[in-house]
């Protein structure tokens, strides 16, 4: 009997651990591509007005590990759920820009800690965020936000669906929404 609880505690943190893991891995590469246009981005305006460019791909990764983790302990700390609200829009809009805040604020608090560590003041350690200034933070704010909504649009359209229901819809065969009680089956 105890053994039995014992394998059934194991097998459910097996299960746990995978499942994150795989959110994880979902939400860096995610990441790591937006970060990475945002490289080539930068790469091609540098070129194009004469400047040299240091290729920063390795920073696209890291940061996209750290923003990763910032997101699955949002998702812990059920961040997202203060917003759900219907109509789903709603909801996909208001996480994408919670995020959007989020990540800024992470990296504010990044840079200003490694600045300070480094022996500069807090004001110099503050990063200029898009060059600087209000509008060039509205700038970064508003492409997060923006590359942030498909990401959310997929994981609550999937949440709302039910597990494995969108991944079916997308690669597998398709499922028919309407005679298995789905959610085009209720009413609105």
């Amino acid at each position: 009997m105890q053994s039995d609880r014992g394998s059934a505690a194991r097998y459910k943190l097996i299960e746990r651990v995978t499942d994150e893991a795989r959110r994880f891995v979902v939400m860096f590469v995610y990441l790591w591509l937006m970060f990475g246009l945002f490289v080539l981005l930068e790469a091609i305006m540098a070129r194009r007005s004469g400047q040299h460019f240091e290729w920063s791909f390795g920073l696209a990764f890291f940061n996209a590990l750290v923003l990763a983790k910032v997101m699955l302990v949002a998702e812990k700390l059920k961040l997202g759920a203060l917003i759900r609200a219907r109509p789903l829009i709603v909801s996909i809009l208001a996480e994408a820009l919670l995020m959007a805040i989020l990540f800024i604020a992470v990296h504010v608090a990044e840079k200003t800690f490694f600045g300070l560590v480094e022996g500069g003041s807090a004001a110099v350690s503050v990063p200029h965020i898009g060059g600087g200034g209000v509008l060039g933070l509205v700038a970064v704010a508003l492409i997060l936000f923006v590359t942030l909504v498909p990401f959310f649009a997929f994981k609550r359209i999937g949440q709302e669906l039910g597990p494995g229901r969108l991944n079916a819809l997308l690669f597998g065969k398709g499922i028919n929404l309407m005679d298995d009680g789905g959610p085009a089956s209720r009413s609105v």
